[in-house]
């Protein structure tokens, strides 16, 4: 269950940093909606990361949490903000998720 928790986390985690891009291109009141959302998708990453590390390894948890957050900030930045998408990028992504895996595996 608290694998499912971190996982929930993670895509909070690419929440926060999408409202933090949208915040970026907007102005007044809707501005301050998307910084509203980022508070709100920032504690609830947060929390649900202090939950699952109850019983999960604090370096696995973290590492996962911090990937699924990196690999879904890059794909938000290249299909939403118009980010490049080039080979090398797309490379060292696969390379993450296979590590994110990877740790996933090994752990107890």
């Amino acid at each position: 269950m608290n694998w499912i928790l971190l996982i929930i986390g993670g895509f909070c985690e690419v929440g926060f940093a999408f409202c933090l891009g949208k915040a970026k291109d907007t102005s007044g009141s809707e501005m301050y909606s998307w910084y509203t959302g980022f508070l709100l998708m920032l504690c609830l990453s947060m929390g649900l990361l202090i939950k699952a590390t109850q019983t999960l390894p604090i370096g696995t948890a973290y590492a996962v949490w911090t990937g699924i957050g990196a690999v879904g900030t890059v794909l938000i930045g290249i299909l939403v903000f118009r980010e490049p998408a080039t080979f090398l990028r797309m490379l060292f992504l696969a390379t993450l998720i296979g590590s994110i895996v990877g740790l996933k595996a090994v752990s107890h």
